[in-house]
């Protein structure tokens, strides 16, 4: 997942990248780089406009080129899972797996494949900046916004990558990163409705050792696999 933030931020022609923020692109990109495999635990939390905010809890596995495995333990098992060439939504309570396409999913975790080598930010990002410093930010920690391209950026949409989300899905992403180490602790996705889409990483792992059948799914007896239609994406139910 964070390759692709990681060549996109040290990318030279994302037009208005100040000096300070290309200089955190290549603390991010020297961090993640040579990393093969990563684990950490992460906090979810999706609002639309005045809702209330729907909050989970687990663990996520990423293994480059573009698998990862979204282990959800709270408040209800589930299991999102990329192998390459699909991606899977398992609730085991509804007996039931989701499967489509890595092209064809819409949900932000497949561009989170920044971290896989997949998705390609440059191509997403019109203009990347650190916002100004916020008292209730940690201290050491940046942020820096991705703002997409418009129509009227060369190279928009066209030509987009497996896993990748036209420039329509979002407003901004912003990346919350500790200055001193490098370390991703959050990404934001705006989407347009007031939508909000964030996750935070902590307790991050570089190359564990991880099984490869870890990014495998293995259909469980008496489940039904259900594929996705191929304008919807998979991820949560709200996606469908």
């Amino acid at each position: 997942m964070l390759l692709v933030i990681l060549a996109a931020f040290a990318w030279g022609g994302l037009g208005r990248t100040t000096d300070e923020a290309q200089a955190l692109a290549r603390k991010i990109e020297s961090r993640y780089k040579s990393a093969q495999t990563l684990g950490a635990t992460f906090l979810e939390r999706y609002s639309e406009g005045r809702r209330t905010a729907e909050v989970e809890s687990g663990h996520v596995f990423f293994s480059r080129p573009g698998r990862m495995r979204w282990e959800y333990e709270a408040p209800e098992k589930k299991l999102f899972l990329s192998d390459g060439r699909f991606v899977w939504f398992y609730v085991p309570s509804d007996r039931t797996v989701t499967r489509a396409r890595v092209k064809e999913s819409a949900d932000w975790r497949t561009p989170l494949a920044l971290l896989t080598g997949k998705a390609n930010l440059s191509r997403l990002c019109g203009r990347i900046e650190i916002l100004p410093d916020d008292i209730h930010r940690p201290p050491g920690h940046a942020v820096l916004r991705c703002i997409p391209r418009g129509e009227g950026h060369p190279g928009g949409a066209k030509g987009l990558s497996a896993g990748e989300s036209p420039e329509s899905d979002f407003l901004e992403v912003l990346l919350e990163v500790d200055r001193t180490t490098g370390d991703l602790a959050s990404v934001l996705v705006r989407q347009p409705g007031g939508v909000e889409l964030e996750y935070r990483f902590a307790n991050w792992a570089f190359n564990p050792p991880l099984e490869e059948s870890l990014f495998h799914f293995a259909t469980p007896i008496g489940v039904a696999i259900v594929e996705a239609p191929s304008e919807s994406g998979v991820g949560e139910p709200r996606t469908h």
